[in-house]
C-alpha cells in the first residue's frame, strides 16, 4: 500500500500546523483501520468554499473521538497559483500535497475528476477506493454515520417493489435473485440513450428467447413523471419507480459519470462491467453475454467512449490474420498483468485491425501509418505517447507500459 499510495503522491506531503513547512511521510498514512481522503479543491471555487468548513468540522470531530478508524485528508490544490494553494491551505487542519500541477494532473487521471470539490476515500491497509463520492456521502450524512461510507451491496439498496411495463408492483428480490442484472442508467431526454435503448431491447429480448438468466432494471434520469413513463413504454424490463430514493442511491453505488449507463452485475450483485453498453453494442448476436471485460480487445468504433474517457494502449497491427495474432502475443502478458486491478486498472489495450475507425484514430492523433505501431492515447490528458520501436514484443510491450506508469516517456500533444 505505501508503494501504491507514494506513485501517487509522492514520498511526502506538506503539514499546516506551523509556519514552517513540515514535511510528513506517505507511508506514515497507511496501517489498519486507516482512511486517507484525497480532496481536491480550490479557493476560488464557491463550492469548495461552502464544503471544507464542513470537512473541517468531521475531521476534527472524527481526531477528537475514540474511534478505531483514523481519518487523513491530503488537499490537492486547483488552485491558479502556489500562493493561492499556500493562503487556501492555511485554513485546512490536514495535509496537502504540494503544488505540483504535475503531479495534481496524475491524480485527475487516476480518479477520472471532472469538477470540485471532490472527495476521494482511501483503504490505507490495502490501497482500494473506498468511494469517488465523499463530497455528496457526507453533504447527506453531515455526523459521518456511515462514514466511510463503503459500497452498499446491490441486494441492500435495491430491496423494495419495482414496476412492470405492465405497470404492476412485483418484489425486487423475487425477479432479480439469482440474475444476470442490467443496471440501465438512461432518460428520455437524452438522445444517446434514445439510440441505444432499441439495441438493449433487440439483446434483452434475444437472450430471454434463449432462456439466458438476465434481467434489466431502468433507473431514471427523468425529470418529470410523464417523460419517465413515455419512456418506460418503449421497454419490456423493470423499472426503479420514478422519484424513488432508490435511484439516488444506486447512482451512488456505481460511479456512473454519464448516461446512457448499462452496468452489468453477476448473480451476487458483483460488477461484471461498467461499459455494458459498449458490450451490447458490439455483441448483438449475445456470444459474449454476460460480457465479462477482456485484457485485450479489438479497436472498433465501440470503444469510442473507453478512447474518450481513459488512457488506452493500442498496437496498430495490419489486417493480416499473422500480424493479429502477434499483435496479440506481445500484449496479452502485461495486459492481463493490468487487468487483475480491477477498479484501479489504469490502461485499457486494444489492437487496431482493419475497422474502419482505426484511420480516424490515425489521423486523430497525427499518427504515420506503418505498422506495426505501439502507442498510448491519452484523451483526458490531449497526450499521445509513441514507442520508437518497429518489432513489437511482449517485452517492448512491457517496458512501454512500465515507462507510461512511471512517467518517463515522451509524449506530443493532441490538437483537439
Amino acid at each position: 500500500m505505501a508503494k501504491k499510495l507514494e506513485y501517487l503522491l509522492g514520498e511526502y506531503l506538506i503539514s499546516s500546523d506551523s509556519d514552517t513547512e513540515v514535511k510528513v511521510p506517505v507511508h506514515s498514512l497507511c496501517g489498519k483501520n486507516r482512511i486517507i481522503g484525497i480532496y481536491f479543491s480550490a479557493d476560488w471555487c464557491p463550492p469548495c468554499k461552502s464544503f471544507t468548513p464542513l470537512l473541517t468540522e468531521f475531521y476534527e470531530r472524527l481526531k477528537k473521538s475514540n474511534s478505531d478508524t483514523k481519518f487523513e485528508v491530503v488537499f490537492v490544490s486547483w488552485d491558479k497559483d502556489e500562493n493561492s494553494f499556500k493562503d487556501y491551505f492555511s485554513q485546512m487542519p490536514w495535509l496537502a500535497l504540494p503544488y505540483d500541477p504535475e503531479k495534481k494532473g496524475k491524480l485527475v487521471k487516476k480518479f477520472r475528476v471532472q469538477g470540485i470539490p471532490k472527495l476521494v476515500l482511501l483503504d490505507g491497509e490495502t490501497g482500494q477506493t473506498i468511494t469517488c463520492e465523499g463530497y455528496s456521502c457526507l453533504t447527506d450524512d453531515k455526523n459521518g454515520d456511515e462514514f466511510p461510507w463503503r459500497r452498499k451491496q446491490f441486494c441492500d439498496v435495491i430491496q423494495g417493489t419495482l414496476l412492470t411495463p405492465e405497470r404492476k408492483e412485483v418484489d425486487a428480490m423475487d425477479v432479480l435473485r439469482d440474475k444476470i442484472v442490467g443496471l440501465y442508467f438512461s432518460a428520455h431526454w437524452c438522445p444517446p440513450c434514445r439510440s441505444f435503448t432499441p439495441q438493449l431491447v433487440h439483446v434483452y429480448q434475444s437472450l430471454r428467447s434463449l432462456q439466458r438468466p438476465f434481467e434489466v432494471v431502468l433507473v431514471s434520469s427523468d425529470r418529470c413523471q410523464e417523460s419517465f413513463m413515455k419512456y418506460f413504454e418503449t421497454m419490456p424490463w423493470y423499472a426503479v419507480p420514478f422519484g424513488d430514493p432508490r435511484i439516488t442511491k444506486l447512482k451512488g453505488v456505481f460511479p456512473v459519470d454519464g448516461i446512457p449507463t448499462l452496468v452489468v452485475l453477476d448473480d451476487k450483485g458483483e460488477i461484471i462491467t461498467m461499459n455494458g453498453r459498449g458490450a451490447v453494442m458490439a455483441d448483438e448476436d449475445c456470444m459474449d453475454f454476460p460480457w465479462y471485460p477482456k485484457p485485450v480487445n479489438e479497436l472498433t468504433g465501440n470503444a469510442a467512449v473507453q478512447l474518450n474517457e481513459s488512457p488506452c494502449l493500442v498496437l496498430f497491427t495490419g489486417c493480416d490474420e499473422k500480424d493479429i495474432d502477434d499483435g496479440y502475443d506481445a500484449l496479452i502478458e502485461s495486459a492481463t498483468e493490468e487487468h487483475r486491478k480491477g477498479e484501479d486498472q489504469d490502461l485499457l489495450f486494444f489492437f487496431a485491425a482493419d475497422d474502419e475507425i482505426v484511420d480516424s484514430v490515425r489521423k486523430f492523433a497525427h499518427l504515420d501509418n506503418r505498422c506495426p505501431l505501439l502507442v498510448v492515447l491519452d484523451c483526458p490528458e490531449s497526450k499521445v505517447y509513441i514507442s520508437p520501436e518497429t518489432k513489437i514484443t511482449k517485452e517492448v510491450v512491457r517496458d512501454f507500459v512500465q515507462g507510461y506508469s512511471a512517467g518517463t516517456l515522451e509524449f506530443k500533444s493532441l490538437k483537439l
